[in-house]
């Protein structure tokens, strides 16, 4: 599912895709302003509990033991996507 879910919002593995394969996917499932969509929705399943939120304790070890860490940002990923839309 993660790999799905990968793909689909953040384009991980698009450039594994034969572009002819690309086509095919959203020609059944079209993504018309997928990328700002995405993004609000995802917001709606925690809004009203947004302290459950907090950061992922990877990166907080990451950020600890290496000086100048820059955590990945969810919504740089999704707006960077490969797909056109």
């Amino acid at each position: 599912m993660y790999s799905g879910v990968g793909l689909d919002v953040m384009g991980e593995g698009y450039h594994e895709l034969s572009p002819a394969d690309r086509e095919e996917i959203t020609r059944f499932f079209p993504r018309p302003g997928f990328k700002k969509k995405i993004i609000p929705a995802f917001f709606e399943g925690f809004k009203h509990k947004t302290e459950t939120t907090f950061g992922n304790i990877k990166a907080d070890v990451c950020a600890f033991m290496i000086p100048g860490f820059q955590r990945k940002n969810f919504v740089d990923l999704i707006l960077a996507s490969p797909w056109s839309e």
